[in-house]
């Protein structure tokens, strides 16, 4: 069914679920603030979200902290051609190794380096203290506990 929002109002069109769009639209502006407040992080650490996130997902993963493309490519929203160049942009800042694997020489597996792990646990910090600040001006204690227990059973939901 092709649905289309009246142009001249800046409500959505009354066939749509009047208790999703507003909660689809709320989740859209939240993921948007949230994004506003890890941006100047991330700027100071030279991060772009994409390297953010394939450090994190690394960071992330067992020790030795290594996954293959396939793995990161399954955890992060990113096609194969963003993340071979987010993987290269990171090799060349010697925030990330990537070597063949043992079992497979088409396989390029990438783990932290040292450095890596050291920018990733030290811009992590400053992401969770300024999202922490931005959650604590708007929520309760008791708010983020029943918020968090809603949108961990939202992402759950099949």
């Amino acid at each position: 069914m092709d649905v289309v929002a009246d142009q001249d109002s800046p409500r959505w069109d009354h066939s749509l679920d009047s208790r999703v769009v507003p909660l689809f639209l709320a989740l859209q502006g939240a993921r948007a603030r949230s994004l506003e407040t890890m941006r100047p992080v991330l700027a100071r650490y030279d991060l772009s979200l994409a390297e953010f996130d394939v450090l994190a997902t690394l960071r992330n993963a067992p020790p030795p902290h290594e996954l293959t493309p396939s793995q990161l490519q399954a955890e992060v929203v990113i096609t194969s051609g963003g993340l071979t160049k987010v993987m290269l942009h990171l090799e060349g800042r010697g925030l990330v190794l990537r070597r063949l694997a043992a079992d497979d020489a088409r396989v390029k597996p990438a783990a932290l380096t040292p450095a890596g792990a050291a920018q990733i646990e030290a811009a992590m910090a400053e992401v969770v203290a300024a999202t922490g600040a931005w959650l604590r001006a708007a929520l309760s204690d008791a708010e983020m506990a029943r918020l968090q227990t809603v949108l961990a059973r939202l992402a759950g939901a099949g």
